[in-house]
């Protein structure tokens, strides 16, 4: 509607409209495709168990626990897009998790989430999208992933690290 609208305040022909309309899907076509791609993944893992196990693996690690919280909160928003996705995915878990390790349930829970956030430059979608928003070509594309993958591994680990902190040396200032 906004689209329509747009069009007619702006007085652009059906024509130019449509002509427009076409090359913004050409644009968006492999964008859309690896979106798509990505949510099969997450959907695919999600009812296969695969996303569970994963969990539990990093729940396996006991007092590691607490660093590894963050990078699946990580490897979930990397994989799915989105911090929400990965917080419906293995927020739970995390919380279980944490109880059973007599850990602050809340801290997890926030590991899981801000270790996500340092996933959400480098998934897919957003990378997909940002070239070509910017008219990036393919080769600029893998360019801009690899630079963007140290900056969020960096940032991953020491999110962990500050979730170490909280849970050992000043556990207190969780409620």
């Amino acid at each position: 509607m906004a689209v329509f609208a747009s069009a007619i305040v702006s007085r652009v022909s059906p024509m130019s409209l449509l002509k427009w309309t076409g090359q913004t899907a050409k644009q968006l076509m492999f964008p859309t495709i690896t979106v798509m791609s990505v949510l099969a993944l997450a959907y695919m893992m999600n009812y296969s168990g695969a996303t569970a196990t994963l969990g539990l693996t990093f729940a396996a690690t006991g007092v590691m626990f607490p660093f590894f919280s963050s990078l699946l909160g990580w490897v979930a928003v990397f994989l799915t897009g989105s911090d929400t996705s990965a917080n419906a995915l293995f927020g739970s878990l995390q919380v279980v998790t944490a109880q059973k390790l007599g850990m602050n349930p809340a801290l997890m829970a926030a590991a899981n989430s801000s270790g996500g956030v340092m996933g959400k430059m480098i998934s897919l979608q957003n990378v997909a999208v940002a070239s070509v928003a910017t008219g990036m070509s393919a080769a600029e594309e893998s360019q801009l992933f690899r630079f963007t993958l140290r900056h969020s591994v960096t940032l991953a680990i020491a999110i962990g690290l500050l979730v170490m902190f909280y849970a050992y040396v000043v556990p207190g200032w969780v409620r």
